[in-house]
C-alpha cells in the first residue's frame, strides 16, 4: 500500500433533526503517512436563530479530541456543501486546505442559503481548491460530483485496505430508501433531474466498482448499524 494512501474512517454524529432524531455527521479519514483529511464539519457551535429544527450534539471538536486531534492537526477540509449542518465549524480548522466544488463555492457567493454560516465558509481563496467535476483527491479518496441537492454537491469515495471501496452519498441520497433508478420526487426540489441523474450516477459508480458500504447522509436506521469514533473502518 502507499504510504499517501487512505488507511482509515471514522464516521462522527455531531447532533440531530430532534423531530425525527434524523443524525446530522461528519467524517475523518486518515492516510498512512499521517494526513487527516475531514469530510464536513457539522452544525455550527451557536445554531442560528431559525433553524430550531437542528440541535447539537457532541461537537465535531470533541469528536476528534476523543481520537487524539486538535483543530491544527486537520490537514484538508472537504466542503461537501455549505448548507448549516455541513459547514458549521470550517472556521476552527485554521491549517487546514479546503476543497469544494468551483461551481458550488460560485454559486454560494449570492446565494442566501448560505449567508447564515458564511463567516465559517468564506475563507481567504489562497486556503481553497476549488475542482471542476470527479477528482481524485489522493490515493483513495475520490471526490465524486452529485448536482440535485444544491448545485455542485459533491460525494466522497473511500477506498479502505480492509474493508474495501465505501461510498459516501451525503445529501446527493440522504435515506437509503431514496437509492433506487426510480426515485421520485414529490414536487418540492426544484432541481429534481439533477437529483435524479446523481443518483443514477451513483448507483452506475456502486455496480460498476462493486461497492460493498454505501453510507446515506442522514440516514437514522442505518446510522444505528454503523461504527462510530472511536471505532473506525480499516
Amino acid at each position: 500500500m502507499r504510504q499517501n494512501a487512505v488507511k482509515r474512517l471514522y464516521l462522527m454524529q455531531v447532533g440531530i433533526m430532534p423531530e425525527y432524531q434524523i443524525p446530522i455527521v461528519c467524517y475523518l479519514v486518515q492516510t498512512g503517512d499521517g494526513k487527516n483529511i475531514l469530510i464536513d464539519s457539522g452544525l455550527p457551535e451557536v445554531i442560528p436563530e431559525g433553524e430550531s429544527e437542528f440541535e447539537n450534539g457532541r461537537d465535531v471538536i470533541e469528536q476528534l479530541l476523543s481520537i487524539g486531534l486538535k483543530p491544527d492537526d486537520i490537514d484538508t477540509v472537504v466542503s461537501t456543501h455549505y448548507d448549516g449542518d455541513h459547514a458549521g465549524r470550517h472556521a476552527a480548522f485554521t491549517k487546514a486546505q479546503y476543497v469544494v466544488q468551483r461551481a458550488h463555492h460560485s454559486d454560494a457567493a449570492s446565494n442566501p442559503r448560505y449567508a447564515a454560516i458564511r463567516p465559517q465558509w468564506d475563507q481567504p481563496i489562497g486556503r481553497i481548491r476549488l475542482v471542476d467535476g470527479d477528482t481524485e483527491l489522493l490515493p483513495g479518496l475520490e471526490l465524486i460530483e452529485t448536482s440535485g441537492h444544491v448545485p455542485g454537491h459533491q460525494s466522497v469515495l473511500v477506498r479502505l485496505p480492509e474493508t474495501g471501496a465505501v461510498l459516501l452519498t451525503i445529501d446527493a441520497v440522504p435515506f437509503g430508501e431514496d437509492f433506487t433508478r426510480g426515485r421520485q420526487d414529490g414536487g418540492s426540489n426544484p432541481d429534481a433531474e439533477a437529483t435524479r441523474a446523481s443518483t443514477i450516477k451513483l448507483l452506475d459508480l456502486v455496480e460498476r466498482e462493486h461497492i460493498g458500504l454505501v453510507i446515506f447522509g442522514h440516514d437514522k436506521e442505518q446510522w444505528e448499524t454503523l461504527k462510530k469514533a472511536p471505532e473506525f473502518y480499516g
